[in-house]
């Protein structure tokens, strides 16, 4: 919690300002208790969230850590969201593409445009706070699909993982991509990196507060399998753990395809073993489907 460029900071979920005192924090703190307790009406999701905050900055040595930690006490002592570096000689997922590279290119190209001028340090937690929301929400997704490419990587030499697939059927066209395609002996699998900052919930198969990302990532997978003449098993939208309520949400079937939201903790058991009711793919067809996507994907 917290950890997204586009979460409410601690002070903000507790309705002070960074430099309150201690006595005006401890204030805040019960009041918010009061408005947000499931018991008298308030929401239980945000009631967690006003005790995870207290647990953050409750304290003097937590609170100066915190501050540290996230550009509110003036240099931070914590890197941001710089890329990350990572060596790692165990047997891993073979994967092609960059996650997160594009839209990381992206950030730093529209706040420089938007600063006007070169930004030394593009992912400091105190800058960051201080870009448009929109620009934060590219580098949120980023971050998101780098958290989901460690934990695909993880997966073992059995799966092969495309970054950043290009959803187009020419080099001219731009419908958006997909985020990661991961293929395995469980299935084939479009999955989708979010972060939203906030709870997430549903209405009739799709995410409240968004512009239809189901339906979207639907029809980019829809395209990369006409093009490729390969047959997803679902549709996976990962959001970081805080942000469900449950593990996963089956939202819809689309033509054979499950569609589901989850929690990133539980992608690796969900890729390695499978669903129920999708398909499998053994033997030659793994190899066939593995030549057809090296084949027809290209990067975002």
């Amino acid at each position: 919690m917290f950890d997204s460029p586009l979460s409410a900071s601690a002070y903000e979920i507790l309705g002070v300002a960074p430099d309150a005192s201690d006595d005006e924090l401890r204030r805040a703190f019960r009041l918010q208790l009061r408005r947000t307790h499931p018991d008298t009406g308030g929401d239980a999701a945000v009631f967690i969230r006003v005790q995870r905050a207290w647990e953050l900055v409750g304290t003097p040595r937590g609170r100066e850590a915190y501050d540290r930690g996230h550009g509110f006490a003036g240099a931070s002592e914590w890197s941001g969201w710089s890329a990350p570096q990572r060596a790692d000689t165990r047997p891993r997922a073979q994967f092609h593409g960059e996650a997160g590279g594009a839209l990381r290119r992206s950030y730093v190209e529209q706040v420089r445009a938007w600063a006007d001028a070169v930004v030394p340090h593009p992912y400091d937690p105190a800058f960051v706070r201080t870009v448009p929301v929109e620009l934060r929400a590219l580098l949120a997704h980023a971050l998101a699909e780098e958290a989901t490419s460690r934990i695909l990587a993880e997966l073992g030499m059995g799966f092969t993982v495309w970054h950043d697939v290009a959803a187009a059927t020419r080099e001219s066209d731009a419908v958006g991509k997909i985020d990661h395609v991961v293929l395995g002996p469980s299935g084939l699998f479009g999955v989708m990196s979010a972060d939203t900052g906030a709870d997430v919930r549903f209405r009739s198969g799709e995410i409240l507060g968004a512009d239809a990302p189901v339906s979207d990532v639907i029809g980019r997978i829809r395209l990369l399998s006409r093009t490729a003449r390969v047959r997803f098993s679902a549709a996976l939208l990962v959001f970081p753990d805080d942000d469900l309520a449950e593990p996963v949400v089956p939202l819809r079937s689309e033509r054979s395809m499950l569609v589901a939201v989850m929690r990133r903790s539980v992608l690796p058991t969900v890729l390695r073993t499978g669903i129920r009711g999708t398909r499998v793919i053994g033997g030659n067809e793994l190899f066939d489907v593995r030549t057809r996507l090296q084949q027809t994907v290209r990067f975002a």
